[in-house]
């Protein structure tokens, strides 16, 4: 897992723009959405995609606890399945061809199509009935065309979102950002996101809380829950 602190100076920063760093002192749990990005195979076991982050697997755990948490107290887990398809091949066509090379773009396309072994969820992570399970084709969830998660939220009256998965700089920071420009109450959950690298990963972060959101940590975000959202994997 990532070790990653604030700097000084990010610190002072938010703390002047906003008069404190965290934007957020609680969240209403029926009112919150766990995402949970692209946290399939390709990406977090080695060998079966196009693209292993390697502090993945170890955001496993607190994926868990904060999915358990918010079924516990009525909130709603949703798993986004980065996925690769026909349609986008066509209307994404300059980041296949212009930002990949053929031989990457054969592996992803064929590690990311729906029913491939990449395309699954990493064998660790907890998935229970009643959770949602949604495809996305872009980096970020949100952005026009990419999946139908910003519908399925507003239907269910969810005004906030809590961000985990992979890769911290790339899909859970493009899904983050867009959050927050439609208007979603939006924290990026720094111990249960992976990026490539440590600075990727810090740099995204540091980033985000100065201009799009929150940053905190898993219990910080328990505690922030609600009362009743007991870590119940530290009482065992």
């Amino acid at each position: 897992m990532h070790r990653f602190e604030f700097p000084a100076d990010v610190v002072e920063r938010v703390a002047k723009r906003r008069g404190r760093l965290h934007a957020y002192d609680s969240f209403a749990p029926k009112a919150t959405a766990l995402v949970v990005v692209d946290m399939q195979n390709a990406f977090v076991e080695e060998g079966s995609g196009h693209a292993h982050v390697k502090e993945a697997a170890s955001t496993c755990p607190n994926i868990n606890r904060l999915a358990a948490a918010m079924r516990q107290t009525g909130g709603t887990v949703v798993w986004i399945l980065n996925t690769f398809t026909a349609e986008s091949r066509h209307s994404w066509s300059h980041f296949h061809d212009a930002l990949s090379s053929p031989a990457l773009f054969k592996r992803r396309s064929e590690s990311m199509a729906e029913g491939a072994q990449g395309h699954q969820l990493y064998r660790t992570l907890e998935p229970k009935d009643g959770d949602l399970f949604i495809k996305k084709t872009r980096y970020s969830a949100f952005i026009q065309g990419s999946s139908v998660l910003e519908r399925v939220l507003r239907e269910r009256g969810i005004d906030t979102v809590l961000i985990t998965g992979t890769a911290t700089n790339v899909c859970c920071e493009s899904t983050g950002r867009d959050a927050m420009m439609l208007n979603f109450k939006t924290t990026l959950v720094s111990d249960a996101c992976s990026a490539s690298s440590d600075t990727d990963h810090a740099a995204a972060l540091c980033a985000f809380i100065q201009n799009f959101g929150d940053v905190l940590t898993t219990d910080e975000v328990l505690a922030r829950l609600a009362p009743r959202a007991v870590d119940r994997r530290a009482a065992e």
